[in-house]
């Protein structure tokens, strides 16, 4: 054998390794073209849920200062007061309201009525209730006659 034939040999490995590695890539980009081009089912977001119907009157009403979401001392007792409401009713759930009101922003407004709820849900759920039991309704402007703090409220139903 000559160094002429090793040579060519040489360049036969290297062409072949070459268009396999070339290959490797095209194959790994097409795919990668075709997945991207296939339709998708649309995936819901996670926190959305069916819309809850109220019903009935609100077992109580949390108010809120100007752009807070924390709960005051005294609304925690109505932490006792949802628990044993929901005792009382088997299979039953919490439906938390939030609202606000429509002066300024409304998607800050609308943003701070969700943290409101939330905080209602934590403090629930602190208090024994089942996080899967606590549901939310999407927040809910007040409009027209009512005080301001009927705007900065989050209501709680068992139902």
């Amino acid at each position: 054998m000559s160094d002429n034939d090793d040579n060519e040999t040489q360049g036969v490995v290297f062409g072949v390794l070459a268009g396999v590695i070339f290959g490797i890539i095209a194959l790994v980009a097409g795919l990668g073209m075709w997945k991207a081009s296939q339709p998708t089912a649309p995936v819901a977001p996670v926190a959305a849920e069916a819309e809850i119907a109220p019903v009935g009157e609100a077992l109580a009403k949390v108010y809120f200062a100007v752009g807070k979401a924390e709960l005051d001392e005294a609304d925690k007792g109505i932490v006792a007061q949802t628990v044993e409401a929901l005792a009382a009713k088997e299979g039953g759930i919490v439906l938390l309201s939030g609202f606000h009101d429509p002066s300024g922003d409304p998607a800050r407004n609308a943003e701070l009525a969700k943290q409101r709820a939330m905080a209602v849900r934590d403090a629930l759920v602190a208090g024994g209730v089942a996080v899967e039991r606590v549901k939310f309704r999407k927040p809910e402007s007040t409009i027209g006659e009512g005080s301001p703090e009927e705007g900065r409220r989050v209501e709680i139903r068992v139902q």
